[in-house]
């Protein structure tokens, strides 16, 4: 599928791929995937359950949204794994782009986020936690288009 960016069918068209919530966090992981530095995500596969959600498909493209509701690039899935979180490679760690060096140092953070009272809120448990057997969404993607104005 071409996406012509001047066609804005063509872009409402896509799904919309939001990072995280609104707000400090996404707005540095929607800069690091415009700088090219993030090419992989991580969720969790009750999230996709709980939203009924399929899972990410090799060769989709969908919209990533900022932090102000503005579409800002089109990106396409390159790869998908489920996987328990406890054998999250470093390689994926990495890709992500937001500066970890191990493992453990990104599981801490997305720990804390998975913790936090806005994911438990939208998975509707307040008492959701994560151990090594819980299946994670490891998707790999690449920057098809920057759809922010030039200058």
């Amino acid at each position: 599928m071409t996406i012509d960016a001047t066609r804005p069918a063509d872009l409402a068209s896509l799904p919309r791929a939001e990072f995280a919530f609104p707000g400090p966090l996404r707005d540095q992981l929607v800069a690091a995937i415009l700088n090219g530095s993030k090419t992989s995500t991580t969720g969790l596969l009750v999230d996709y359950e709980h939203d009924g959600e399929p899972l990410p498909v090799i060769g989709s493209r969908s919209l990533v949204i900022d932090s102000d509701d503005r579409p800002v690039a089109v990106i396409e899935v390159t790869g998908v794994r489920v996987v328990p979180l406890g054998q999250v490679d470093l390689a994926h760690v990495v890709d992500e782009g937001e500066g970890d060096t191990s493992v453990a140092e990104w599981r801490a953070g997305h720990e804390r986020f998975w913790h936090s009272e806005e994911m438990r809120a939208a998975l509707e448990d307040s008492e959701f936690t994560v151990n090594d057997t819980t299946l994670a969404v490891l998707e790999r993607f690449c920057l098809i288009t920057d759809l922010r104005p030039a200058g």
